[in-house]
């Protein structure tokens, strides 16, 4: 088998109203003027039973070729049969075999070949008045064959060009709404890491404090002032926060920024002191020697994930103390540590954990080509993540 009949050749288009008519137009126009001539060339003007056969050939040819896309093979190769007996059928000859021949299968096409060029040779042997030499009669079929076969394999050929280059089209664009798809559920997975990580520690101090208000009652005014204070600022940070991100959500720009500046571990002790004035004991062991040195992702991604683990912390285990540590430099690793005793007793924290803080500093973590875990060690629970810092 050829390396043309081992490709898939694609399906013929289908045909407009003008294209199949001017197909049949030519097989009749061409059959007929052959026809015609041969009445006087072939029949010298005599009319017999041979020209009425001749006429009724050609008619049956051009009724075949309503078939020729079903069946190619088999009614090419036999309006080549008829063809060997009949001038009328020879526009059929050429239609069909040029059908055939956009299939590019050799082994279609050479059988057919070879029966369209023994019946060119027995037409010009045996019809009376058929003058011609066994050489022209040889020479003008192969030519003949030639000339139908070979714009039937270039229309095959580019019609197979054009469906490939219509399936990668096709195919690239899918692949592009696939990209858009899992773009825009990446964008959706950040934008719910961010809202997670920024309003769930600005929302555990808001709850924090006013359960203080609602369960002392022993509070002096200034207790109660100041608790109310953290209260309302920290209710006004996660407000703003959010109209933050609901407007990026709006916004209309695919490639626009977000437009509330992002934290980074530079911000890490303005972090720790808020923690600190809002009742929670923290302490920051820093051997880092320059917080603003990592890169923004590194920087950004260690912020977050302190601060979901000191939300944590005030949450679950609100009267430990939490100690954060950080090391590494650039060209290596920057190693993060969060670790705070484990909550005594069978008490739960009344402030409500939506389960997803933890998965979403692992997922962090992955993002940026780092890892994070946590466990219990000790009586402490830790949060231990290793992130890559470039040179």
């Amino acid at each position: 088998m050829s390396k043309v009949d081992a490709i898939q050749a694609a399906p013929p288009p289908p045909l407009s109203h003008w294209q199949s008519t001017w197909r049949y137009l030519f097989a009749i126009v061409t059959g007929a003027g052959f026809w015609i001539t041969s009445y006087y060339n072939t029949y010298a003007g005599q009319i017999g039973a041979l020209w009425a056969i001749d006429l009724l050939l050609g008619v049956v040819s051009v009724v075949l070729m309503r078939r020729r896309r079903t069946n190619p093979f088999l009614v090419a190769m036999i309006v080549n049969i008829f063809g060997s007996f009949s001038t009328a059928a020879s526009g059929a000859v050429v239609v069909t075999t040029v059908s055939l021949a956009t299939r590019r299968r050799w082994r279609e096409i050479v059988p057919v070949a070879v029966v369209g060029f023994a019946a060119s040779v027995v037409f010009f042997e045996t019809h009376p008045g058929a003058e011609d030499s066994l050489l022209f009669s040889l020479l003008f079929t192969v030519v003949f064959v030639s000339a139908v076969i070979a714009p039937g394999m270039y229309v095959g050929a580019r019609r197979d060009l054009l469906s490939t280059l219509r399936e990668r089209a096709d195919r690239a664009e899918r692949e592009q709404g696939l990209r858009v798809e899992q773009a825009q559920v990446t964008e959706r997975a950040r934008i719910a890491r961010e809202m997670h990580d920024a309003l769930a520690h600005r929302l555990s101090l808001v709850a924090l404090h006013a359960g203080a208000l609602e369960y002392c009652r022993n509070l002096s005014d200034a207790e109660v002032a100041e608790a109310a204070a953290i209260t309302r600022k920290s209710a006004h940070l996660a407000l703003q926060d959010l109209h933050a991100i609901l407007g990026v959500l709006r916004t209309l720009e695919t490639d626009a920024p977000p437009e509330r500046p992002q934290p980074t571990l530079a911000d890490l002790p303005a972090l720790v002191q808020e923690a600190i004035g809002s009742g929670t004991k923290v302490r920051l062991h820093n051997r880092v020697d320059n917080l603003a040195e990592p890169p923004e992702a590194i920087g950004r991604g260690a912020y977050r994930m302190i601060q979901e683990s000191l939300t944590n912390a005030r949450k679950h285990a609100p009267d430990t103390a939490v100690d954060v540590t950080l090391s590494g430099h650039a060209g290596g690793q920057l190693v993060l540590e969060v670790r705070n005793p484990l909550r005594l007793g069978s008490a739960v924290s009344l402030t409500p954990g939506s389960g997803l803080g933890l998965l979403g500093l692992t997922e962090r973590a992955e993002l940026i080509g780092g890892r994070l875990e946590h466990l219990k060690l000790d009586g402490h629970f830790v949060v231990r993540a290793w992130l890559p810092w470039p040179a």
